[in-house]
């Protein structure tokens, strides 16, 4: 495994712990009933998986998986977490669910998963953690179904070029965006879910990946791209100037300039 990979992997195994129990989550109310999907994947992708069988890759602790999985789909999720993998699998024990939870890192699932998916699906957060974009499209066309669907709903590359530290007050581009292979690195303090919480792995390793990397990825492993949609907010506070409003997403305030925050993308395998 690639030693950046590693080391964030270890870091997604204390991330976890602080996640399962933190408000960003709900997991309380997630076992009450309430889905962990956001309005852009139930609106494009969630009317479809009612008996399908589904692949989420980089699935976390399992929320979204078993959220889908309410909807009806026969669904499958991979992390390379094995902590996340743990608390995925109590979860569904729990719900008395009938999911498929691996552990595998995206390069190697070929070695650690067989069959194929109508739908491969996953959603935000997911692409920086990757070094190595060709690979990741040739699994997912390895894991689709011929005529099968991709579906990605994800942070915008664009948006990761702006100053997100707690002092940034304004738009300021602080970030590369185009990829390099020697990954950005950052000291962990708290994580998105929990600004507070004390990680005591010391560093992330994320690499940027532009919008033409992410589609030509996708293009080159022999997907076609049905439509990539853009949008003006995003689902949690990436700026410390973002406000939160309807649905619990987050917006710039009225007097900035509107810019892309996430996006979404279908892809077909021929």
């Amino acid at each position: 495994m690639n030693k950046y990979v590693e080391s964030n992997q270890q870091l997604w195994d204390q991330n976890t712990h602080v996640h399962v129990k933190s408000e960003f989550y709900d997991v309380a109310g997630f076992k009450a009933g309430k889905s962990s999907l956001n309005p852009i994947e139930l609106e494009e992708i969630a009317g479809e998986v009612a008996g399908k069988d589904l692949l989420h890759l980089q699935c976390h602790f399992g929320m979204d998986t078993l959220s889908l999985a309410r909807l009806g789909a026969n669904a499958t999720g991979v992390d390379f977490s094995g902590e996340a993998i743990k608390f995925a699998r109590q979860l569904n024990e729990e719900l008395e669910m009938d999911c498929q939870f691996i552990q595998s890192d995206i390069m190697d699932l070929k070695d650690n998963l067989t069959g194929q998916f109508d739908i491969v699906f996953t959603s935000y957060g997911v692409l920086i953690w990757l070094p190595d974009l060709k690979r990741w499209a040739e699994a997912i066309a390895h894991f689709l179904k011929p005529g099968g669907t991709f579906f990605i709903a994800e942070m915008h590359p664009f948006g990761y070029v702006f100053n997100d530290q707690p002092d940034g007050a304004v738009l300021q581009a602080h970030y590369p965006y185009f990829y390099d292979p020697e990954p950005l690195s950052f000291s962990t303090g708290g994580t998105y879910a929990d600004r507070e919480a004390e990680i005591t792995h010391p560093v992330s390793y994320e690499w940027q990946h532009s919008m033409g990397e992410i589609i030509n990825a996708l293009i080159e492993a022999g997907l076609r791209i049905e439509y990539l949609h853009e949008f003006d907010y995003t689902v949690f506070q990436q700026f410390p100037f973002l406000e939160q409003r309807e649905n619990h997403l987050y917006h710039l305030p009225e007097e900035m300039p509107s810019i892309p925050l996430l996006f979404s993308l279908r892809a077909t395998k021929e």
